[in-house]
């Protein structure tokens, strides 16, 4: 998302996807990849509304411990047939006007860029969505806290291997972290207004 001239775009808000390009192999995710066709189509909107609103969408993936890896093998081992993250992967697939940033933890801040490219960018507010609500987000979010930027965390744009994790962290954000739950119908309005 680079200018012709080589700037950076200029946001106060950035849209961060944590994880959704993943395989999803853990154990323990049946209930979680029964929600992924609505997690999809929930976030592929988001994403377009932030896209049209100029807002800057930031992916942030884990490298599985896969130190020999760049983003683009990611996400073509995500999309071949036989990987449970494959639908959510080509739903969401990066385009080249979008950031990424590998992470080696849970959290997107921790040994990584993300601090300062969202410097960068001018960006204050964060709206955070992806997996898992309980893990990534929340550390994510709890980082992010810390760095004294606002936070939005997409109700229905999180999710976790079990609905009660999802609500718990939801609840936790919001209480201990002072994030604004937001569903997507409320953010693409907000965006495209």
């Amino acid at each position: 998302m680079i200018s012709s001239q080589g700037r950076l775009p200029q946001s106060n808000t950035a849209l961060l996807l944590i994880d959704v390009i993943n395989k999803l192999d853990f154990p323990d995710n049946e209930e979680l990849l029964a929600g992924l066709p609505q997690l999809a189509e929930n976030l592929a909107r988001l994403k377009r509304a932030a896209r049209q609103a100029e807002i800057p969408v930031i992916y942030l993936n884990d490298n599985f411990n896969n130190w020999h890896s760049n983003f683009n093998e990611q996400l073509d081992a995500c999309t071949k047939p036989g990987s449970n993250g494959r639908e959510l992967a080509i739903a969401l697939r990066p385009t080249k006007q979008d950031f990424f940033v590998l992470k080696p933890m849970h959290s997107g801040f921790f040994g990584t860029p993300l601090n300062i490219l969202l410097k960068k960018i001018g960006s204050k507010t964060l709206v955070l969505a992806g997996i898992a609500a309980d893990i990534c987000v929340m550390y994510t979010a709890n980082d992010a806290y810390m760095r004294d930027y606002k936070l939005i965390v997409v109700s229905d744009g999180v999710i976790s291997n079990h609905p009660q994790l999802t609500d718990s962290a939801l609840e936790r954000m919001h209480y201990l972290l002072k994030a604004r739950l937001a569903n997507v119908d409320e953010l693409v309005a907000k965006f495209t207004k």
